[in-house]
């Protein structure tokens, strides 16, 4: 397989993908996305040997050997030669990119690559010489995300997808006619009409700055890459992880992801959601165990494998564990190997600090919301050579909506709303 061939089939399994995520199968398109994937490391692989056989070839040297035989003092068997290990691409420009936001000068091969895969960025995203943003490597990328879902758990468990440009996906509503039913033997099957909706992810500016002192930045690349990562990640995290729970949407100034509380709340008669109010001066109405069974009842049997409880710290410790049932026994059982910090009817209850206070929601995230990165993220830097400081600001375009409102419940704190 060429270059050509490569790439042509690259973009016909994308647009296929593309077409599929348009006719709502999420399953079929994800499948062709792995295909994109593995497609993607086979030319990798066939790029790799090729260098590395043009490698070979430029070093070979011929000796005339015939009737010279010699002993060699000194020699080494082939077995013994270390071969030199093809070049790791990824690596090598995570390197280019610590040293470039260390404010070191980038020379040869190095430059070559830093400069190569930023122009290529530039042009896929439409950057102009006033927007000097650089790429941030995958590897860097997949720290800062891995940073925010720890902190986020809602963030974590959506369906995530990095289509460039807008992505629009169909959902089904509802069957208007001609659902299964039975029918008599004369009887005609009556015809199905589907009703559709449209969610449209268009993106969502997003950027973060962090200002370090020049004395802060000489440190070594070792530690360099894991402190951006950490300061990027916790403040890009809280931003993402609040947007995922509560975001405005897109109607919003500026537009923001649309978060599952503001798309229950959003709902007529808000059929999703179930309230209490603990604080009300003359009627107190405190979370019980129906209150949290209503909610429980209020999600698509569908959707409750893989459902979780969602809800901050403070609410899970004053409200969820210490609830109990009517025989007087907590209903909250503490267990840390499952991914959060208790079980609650059979679902872990994790800690999520973009949760508005006092509000518990209970969903499958990975089913009822999906969230695209438009454009990858990336840096841009600012000297203050009075001050002696740098700033470092990261950008990248997300956008998030809920697909099928079915997939919650909220248990809202009306004090709190």
């Amino acid at each position: 397989m060429n270059k050509e061939q490569y790439l042509n089939q690259r973009k016909k399994l994308m647009n296929e993908a593309e077409s599929l995520l348009n006719e709502g199968k999420f399953k079929e398109s994800e499948s062709k996305m792995d295909e994109v994937k593995e497609l993607d490391n086979k030319w990798e692989a066939i790029a790799l040997a090729n260098a590395n056989l043009n490698a070979l070839k430029e070093n070979a040297k011929v000796t005339e050997l015939e009737n010279k035989s010699v002993t060699v003092e000194g020699g080494k068997t082939v077995e013994n030669i270390v071969q030199p290990k093809p070049i790791d691409d990824k690596k090598a420009y995570e390197n280019a990119w610590a040293k470039y936001m260390q404010g070191s000068k980038l020379e040869g091969q190095e430059k070559e690559l830093f400069d190569k895969v930023n122009r290529e960025f530039s042009n896929a995203y439409t950057h102009d010489t006033t927007n000097t943003a650089i790429l941030i490597p995958e590897t860097v990328v997949a720290g800062i995300w891995k940073r925010a879902e720890e902190m986020y758990p809602l963030l974590a468990d959506v369906r995530k997808f990095s289509v460039s440009g807008t992505l629009t996906m169909k959902k089904h509503t509802g069957i208007a006619a001609g659902d299964a039913a039975f029918y008599d033997e004369d009887t005609a099957t009556a015809d199905e009409q589907n009703n559709f909706g449209e969610i449209t992810l268009s993106g969502c500016e997003l950027a973060k700055a962090i200002t370090i002192t020049w004395k802060l930045r000489s440190m070594a690349m070792a530690e360099f890459i894991p402190f951006i990562t950490n300061e990027l990640g916790e403040r890009v995290g809280v931003a993402l992880g609040k947007a995922v729970a509560s975001g405005k949407g897109a109607s919003a100034t500026p537009r923001e992801p649309q978060g599952v509380e503001t798309a229950l709340l959003a709902e007529s008669g808000t059929p999703q959601v179930v309230t209490y109010d603990p604080d009300h001066a003359t009627t107190p109405v405190p979370l019980t165990y129906k209150k949290v069974t209503e909610a429980i009842a209020k999600i698509h049997s569908s959707y409750l494998s893989g459902a979780a409880i969602y809800a901050n710290n403070a609410t899970i410790w004053t409200e969820l564990a210490n609830l109990m049932d009517d025989n007087g026994r907590p209903l909250f059982i503490p267990d840390v190997t499952s991914g959060g910090v208790g079980r609650m009817f059979g679902f872990v209850v994790k800690p999520d600090a973009g949760v508005t206070a006092g509000n518990i929601l209970i969903g499958n995230a990975n089913a009822g919301y999906i969230m695209n990165t438009n454009e990858p993220m990336s840096v841009a830097t600012e000297e203050h050579v009075k001050a002696r400081t740098v700033d470092y600001a990261a950008y990248t375009i997300v956008d998030g909506a809920v697909l099928d409102t079915k997939a919650f419940a909220l248990i809202r704190n009306i004090p709190n709303a």
